[in-house]
């Protein structure tokens, strides 16, 4: 067998089962209250990493006949690779529940795995462990735990595993058997959480475009606003109006306009970071709440943003944005004055020819 690879491993003793029941609570409740499916994930890998001091861990979401990569976290291999670099590589290996798998076997079957070395597993057994991606990142996984993520009705929704549990001293032992009756229930839990977030999303998401709604949108400003008040941090808001979007409803049909809109909003998500609240605010507007921004971040935002729009092959001819930019406290001190002051900077560039950044 290959030496086992060591990273930055937590060594701390564990708790008494007492105190992780006590902590399993906690997380549930935390769980529950967290909105954003991304945040949500991860903290769901990273508390089981902790409870078991695992090494790594990914959590697959089930996507039809597919398993795909939603988190991965690893010490070693974050530490080799990079971050960003690990989470691509993962993000571009989706597992096909017709192939066997151990991640596979735990979706069909709802059934947990644990396995004190994945390299012994046998021909004998219902699942198959792949040594693909450890070959091909010249690294290796020993003690397995795999858990459905399971939504009381029992459907499946998803799968954690969790790779390399290491004791105090930083050794790779198999995973304790009491903690993998807690790690089932965190996990029944994050089914709950996830199901509970992705509804939630579905009333915040606008049908066409797929970004955030008007009501989202207000949330959101509300509760950036509020910790731009107790922390200092600087929030910018930066609204985008179609020019001539009329035009394209009302000459090519409704049909050419929602085609316009979609596109508009996917390009105007793909040049903006994971964290900005990309929101379609009304008919042909979108307005793109800049968290921990600056006015002159939000400015060169904007630019890009015009940059982009305007060079885009659109379906139905090209097209251009006019936009205003305003930022808190620079522009406004409390919520309700943020919109009004973007709104007076989005009329100016509007009545100045459009295609056109004009700023509070």
């Amino acid at each position: 067998m290959e030496e086992r690879l060591t990273g930055p491993i937590r060594t701390t003793a564990r708790p008494g089962v007492t105190e992780l029941l006590k902590q399993l609570i906690q997380i549930g409740i935390a769980l529950t209250s967290e909105h954003e499916l991304s945040t949500l994930l991860e903290r769901i890998v990273a508390e089981a990493r902790r409870f078991t001091n695992a090494e790594g861990g990914t959590l697959f979401l089930r996507s039809g006949d597919q398993l795909r990569f939603a988190v991965a976290q690893n010490d070693v291999l974050s530490e080799r690779m990079g971050e960003k670099e690990m989470r691509r590589y993962f993000a571009d290996q989706p597992l096909c529940l017709t192939e066997p798998s151990l991640a596979g076997y735990v979706t069909l079957t709802g059934q947990s795995i644990s396995l004190p070395d994945a390299y012994e597993v046998t021909a004998t057994q219902p699942y198959v462990f792949n040594r693909t991606i450890d070959a091909q990142l010249a690294y290796q996984a020993g003690s397995v735990l795999v858990v459905p993520l399971q939504e009381p009705n029992g459907k499946v929704i998803g799968v954690l595993q969790l790779i390399n549990a290491r004791d105090a001293a930083g050794v790779v032992v198999p995973f304790d058997k009491e903690l993998e009756g807690l790690v089932q229930a965190l996990a029944s839990q994050a089914a709950v959480a996830i199901r509970n977030t992705r509804l939630e999303e579905l009333s915040f998401k606008d049908p066409l475009t797929g970004v955030f709604n008007r009501r989202y949108f207000s949330v959101r400003l509300d509760e950036e606003s509020k910790r731009h008040t107790r922390f200092a941090e600087p929030l910018s808001l930066v609204l985008i109006d179609l020019d001539r979007f009329k035009w394209i409803n009302d000459e090519l049909g409704h049909r050419a306009g929602d085609d316009t809109l979609k596109e508009a909003a996917r390009v105007i998500s793909a040049h903006s970071r994971s964290f900005s609240v990309v929101t379609r605010y009304g008919g042909d507007e979108f307005a793109v709440l800049l968290v921990n921004t600056p006015k002159a971040g939000a400015v060169k935002y904007a630019q890009r943003i015009k940059d982009v729009i305007e060079r885009h092959p659109f379906p139905h001819g090209p097209l251009t944005v006019s936009v205003g930019v305003a930022g808190m406290p620079d522009d406004a001190v409390a919520s309700e004055d943020l919109m009004p002051a973007a709104d007076r900077a989005l009329y100016i560039a509007k009545r100045l020819g459009r295609n056109a950044i004009e700023v509070a």
